[in-house]
């Protein structure tokens, strides 16, 4: 059964996933107005046995407004002038899109800043001050 690999812990089978075609927008003479090629991919983050239940709230959460709230991601592509260069479009547009989902953030380290920077920024304070008060009027007593 052929699966898409996101990586090692989400294998997603390709009956999961569903195709429906549609007429594409914009120009394109006789051919927009004959052929469905656009695709449009739908796969339910929500149901889906694939995804184990401690991924799902990190997807549903990462993925925000690509998912409907029925829980299914939704993907276009109209970019080839063919269904089946669209539906793998699409298919590698969902690969992408997980692949950052489950990418983990670098934790933050925190830092200081250096002595050195920390003279130099009071420094240039300084020097602004002393710039914005030879700018004022002399005061007369």
């Amino acid at each position: 059964m052929p699966t898409l690999d996101v990586n090692a812990e989400l294998r997603i089978p390709l009956e999961e996933i569903e195709y429906t075609y549609a007429r594409s927008s914009g120009p394109g003479g006789q051919n927009v107005n004959k052929v469905s090629s656009k695709a449009v991919l739908r796969w339910s983050v929500a149901t889906s046995p694939s995804v184990s239940e401690a991924l799902r709230p990190r997807l549903l959460a990462k993925l925000g407004k690509r998912v409907t709230a029925a829980g299914d991601v939704v993907i276009h592509s109209q970019r080839h002038r063919d269904q089946a260069r669209n539906a793998d479009d699409c298919l590698a547009k969902l690969h992408a899109m997980l692949r950052a989902a489950l990418a983990r953030p670098k934790p933050r380290r925190a830092t200081k800043p250096s002595r050195g920077a920390v003279e130099r920024r009071i420094e240039s304070k300084a020097a602004t001050s002393r710039k914005k008060r030879q700018r004022r009027a002399p005061v007369e007593d």
